[in-house]
């Protein structure tokens, strides 16, 4: 039996990776919030693993995301975002579990204009961004055995997410403005879920950074006229600029990230963003 530690257990990915885990009988997941196990305290860390003999895999879901809040609370973004992923990472060294990270499209500055490999240098020009890609460095530092997946604009029919912001908003409005100029790709969570599962099913030891989202290229304007075509939905929706809808954060014009690495060395198969959205909204209505 492989024991798995799920971090961050009530938000959307651990709630997708809870819809899929009975399709594997011999994994064994433990999900904690952050009133169970609190990352930023690495006694509290410690005691856990230890009470919780043996945990092989440690998911670390758990993090602080609400960008432009993370611009004025900026302490505790880092707390949870670089602290706790280096706690995470000391005790899974001491403790001999590899440590699963998720991390975001958000460490790059956007200024590229074709998609990010794992190789390009981070530039984060949010307190968001510079918090995960500080926690990515953290874990770099202390644990050699790990898989740090960046990914993009996650969505799921679980919790809150663009997805379900727009299926909200369509019940009592008829027209939206939507930003057309920030370009990345939307991420189905129980994608990447599945990908999480096959890294630890198959044991695999090719540690290191990996870009994953879906398929395809897209604004969220488009998006968001997709998810309402797909579902049905008569919204007028109007494309707008960044600077007409000001932010606290800044983020980034472009986030496409290049998937060759996940693909090539993990064997990942990749659904296009549309086919994935499909999938989603079939099981956002059942």
């Amino acid at each position: 039996m492989i024991n798995i530690l799920v971090t961050g257990g009530n938000g959307q990915l651990a709630t997708c990776i809870k819809d899929v885990e009975s399709q594997h009988d011999n994994l064994n997941f433990i999900y904690t919030d952050y009133l169970e196990l609190d990352i930023c305290d690495l006694k509290q860390v410690q005691a856990f693993f230890e009470s919780n003999k043996q945990i092989n895999y440690c998911v670390n879901c758990a993090a602080y995301t609400a960008v432009d809040k993370a611009e004025e609370d900026v302490e505790k973004a880092f707390e949870i975002n670089a602290i706790g992923a280096k706690n995470l990472a000391l005790v899974c060294n001491k403790e001999g579990a590899i440590l699963i990270h998720i991390s975001t499209d958000f460490v790059f500055d956007g200024k590229k204009s074709e998609p990010y490999t794992e190789k390009d240098v981070a530039n984060p020009i949010s307190v968001y961004g510079a918090s995960k890609l500080q926690g990515e460095v953290k874990i770099q530092q202390k644990l050699k055995e790990h898989f740090i997946l960046r990914t993009s604009w996650l969505y799921s029919e679980h919790c809150n997410n663009f997805l379900k912001t727009m299926l909200r908003l369509s019940k009592d409005r008829d027209e939206l403005n939507v930003i057309s100029d920030q370009i990345g790709t939307p991420t189905y969570a129980g994608d990447l879920a599945e990908v999480i599962l096959k890294i630890i099913v198959e044991e695999n030891n090719l540690f290191g950074i990996y870009h994953y989202s879906n398929e395809g290229v897209v604004s969220w304007y488009a998006f968001a006229k997709a998810i309402f075509d797909e579902s049905k939905i008569n919204m007028s929706v109007s494309p707008i600029k960044t600077e007409d809808y000001p932010t606290s954060a800044t983020r980034p014009k472009y986030s496409v990230m290049d998937k060759s690495k996940i693909k090539e060395k993990l064997k990942i198969e990749i659904l296009d963003w549309k086919e994935s959205l499909k999938k989603c909204l079939i099981k956002n209505r059942s």
